[in-house]
């Protein structure tokens, strides 16, 4: 009988998706307070509460899947860094986005931003080596706005993802600061039969600082590096570097135009 779906688990116990979820809800009200509930007189106690609510429920399941009970004071204590890189990139995104009428719109109703809120948090999990936690994040983000982006990946500050659907960034990817990525992006790896044996080495490409990437473009492999202030236009196909201050753009299709028969 197949193995790897049998009772013989790696964990006594997996995480609760349901502990999960709530864990996240307590952290958004945290980061961004009054938005997702009013905040009472007392704002301080209320931060504090929202805190060791969160850390109660997610310290139970770390528990499950790790053996530091170290690790989630270590999370919490990176939870204002979190939340100020947040910042950063809410401003990108009202600073890039004309459409935007105010910072509330963009907390509130952006996919961007609430897949880039999750990453925030996944990846700093992620760099604890705490297991599964992080991957159920970034799906939940997935799964809810069609933005795929690994917790393992390393963004920098002010980054701005624009529509976002359909975007997918891969777990070895780099990107620098002040990057902005439309719906349909990948950042992906190359299609290789080594599969796991890979694992650990870098597949996916590096997105220096000033980078802009229009819709449906792929970008691939590990050794290909885009470097700074370099706009790739839609639909392109890359996997090999580009030198900084470049536009790449695809040729323009010969367009038919016909008058419409009655």
């Amino acid at each position: 009988m197949n193995t790897i779906l049998t009772c013989q688990k790696k964990y006594k116990e997996m995480p609760s998706l349901t502990n999960v979820k709530k864990a996240l809800k307590l952290l958004f009200k945290y980061i961004y307070p009054g938005y997702f509930e009013p905040i009472p007189q007392d704002c301080k106690t209320y931060l504090s509460h929202l805190k060791d609510e969160a850390y109660t429920l997610l310290h139970k399941e770390i528990l499950k899947v790790c053996t530091d009970s170290n690790l989630t004071t270590l999370f919490f204590e990176q939870l204002d860094e979190i939340q100020k890189k947040i910042e950063w990139d809410v401003l990108a995104t009202f600073q890039g986005d004309p459409a935007a009428s105010n910072i509330h719109e963009i907390i509130l109703t952006y996919p961007g931003i609430y897949a880039i809120t999750i990453y925030r948090i996944a990846h700093e999990l992620y760099l604890l080596k705490i297991p599964l936690i992080p991957r159920m994040l970034s799906e939940l983000a997935h799964s809810k706005t069609g933005i795929d982006i690994h917790p393992g990946a390393q963004i920098g500050n002010y980054f701005f993802i624009d529509h976002g659907t359909g975007i997918v960034i891969g777990e070895t990817a780099v990107i620098g600061n002040n990057v902005r990525i439309y719906q349909g992006v990948t950042l992906g790896a190359l299609s290789l039969r080594k599969g796991q044996s890979l694992k650990g080495e870098k597949r996916h490409p590096t997105i220096q600082d000033n980078v802009t990437i229009y819709a449906g473009a792929s970008i691939l492999g590990g050794k290909t590096i885009i470097e700074k202030n370099v706009t790739i236009g839609s639909n392109v196909f890359i996997t090999e570097s580009v030198k900084e201050d470049t536009l790449v753009v695809l040729k323009k299709p010969d367009l038919i135009l016909k008058e419409k028969k009655q």
